[in-house]
């Protein structure tokens, strides 16, 4: 963009995506994850303990207490370092796997890689680095994803899915041509597996199933129901006709408990993790019984480690509460049981 400082510009716009997600109470009321669909037939004979039950899953070699991630939020802006840094703080007292945001501007700008580094803080944490697959129609390869890793310690790398988001930004990248053919290129050539996510909008089993066939270790469905991106691309958007057109994108996605479906039915092997408005122990426990791996959680980590780590902590106590609890009442003594449970039925 001849005349533009891209990193101002993109610095400029990762203030604005934190402001918006913090100051919004809800901003995607139009849009349901599609999980209270679904209701657990209640066991009252679950014949187990309930201190029995046992949250744990295994990922990369490193155990989990819970099958649960903070999703990628935040970097890039000095805002940004002491949340990562508390974030991961929070995910190595509670044993949980951890996101950062869009590496892409401290690859071009060195200065701001400590606004993603957390190793020192959570040196045992799985840890996903991440990148926007449309950046490898931009310039970046190989050499920028192994940076990306290696910038972090990560454990693995996701390469993030968002046309619609890059759609309703003026300086959006819109170049999503023979973009697959290029994932399939870094899955055979980086030392590390490949994640593919989206942010929001939810992936299908179509997609689900070109990627896996890329060589795509895992996929992070990022359903609709949480927060909604359109609404806080919309709101920076000064009044345009991309502004006017984008109102009636707001039902726009596949919901998240839809998406996982189709990513299990066309790619059952491969590791899923449900994201897009998780918010209860019940939430995560569906999740799981409708086939995910493990579930990432973004919006209310950020607002609770907003307030202090210790309300992060008390919020993930919730979960891990309501999730046992859920596990106990339809006999499912450990996470492998819950996910193959037939208790979860549809209204």
């Amino acid at each position: 963009m001849p005349g533009f400082d891209l990193n101002k510009l993109h610095s400029n716009r990762k203030q604005e995506h934190l402001k918006l997600s913090l100051n919004q109470e809800s901003n995607n009321e139009h849009v349901v994850s599609g999980f209270e669909d679904y209701y657990f037939v209640h066991n009252a004979l679950p014949e187990i303990s309930l201190e029995e039950i046992d949250t744990r899953i295994t990922l990369f070699n490193k155990e989990l207490n819970l099958p649960l991630m903070i999703s990628p939020m935040v970097g890039g802006i000095r805002e940004a370092e002491k949340i990562n840094k508390d974030l991961a703080k929070v995910a190595a007292t509670a044993k949980i796997a951890m996101g950062v945001g869009s590496q892409r501007i401290a690859i071009n700008d060195n200065s701001l890689n400590s606004t993603f580094k957390v190793r020192d803080i959570a040196p045992d944490i799985v840890l996903f680095a991440n990148l926007g697959a449309v950046q490898l129609n931009y310039g970046f390869g190989v050499k920028e994803c192994h940076k990306a890793v290696e910038m972090i310690g990560a454990d693995a790398l996701f390469l993030h899915l968002n046309p619609l988001q890059e759609a309703l930004q003026v300086e959006g990248n819109y170049n999503f041509k023979n973009l697959l053919g290029k994932i399939k290129n870094i899955c055979g050539k980086l030392d590390k597996p490949v994640f593919v996510r989206e942010v929001g909008f939810g992936i299908s089993a179509e997609v689900a199933l070109k990627l896996k066939t890329a060589g795509v270790s895992g996929i992070d469905v990022g359903g609709s129901g949480g927060t909604s991106w359109l609404e806080i691309e919309k709101a920076r958007l000064e009044k345009s006709n991309l502004k006017e057109a984008a109102q009636f994108f707001k039902n726009w996605g596949i919901p998240t408990a839809q998406s996982l479906l189709m990513v299990k039915e066309s790619c059952p092997d491969i590791f899923i993790i449900a994201s897009g408005g998780i918010r209860t122990g019940i939430d995560v426990a569906k999740a799981i019984a409708l086939g995910a791996d493990m579930v990432g959680i973004a919006l209310p980590m950020l607002k609770y480690i907003k307030v202090s780590q210790e309300a992060c902590l008390n919020y993930l106590k919730e979960i891990e509460t309501g999730l046992r609890i859920a596990m106990f009442c339809i006999g499912a003594a450990n996470i492998r049981q819950l996910k193959n449970n037939l208790n979860l039925k549809k209204y």
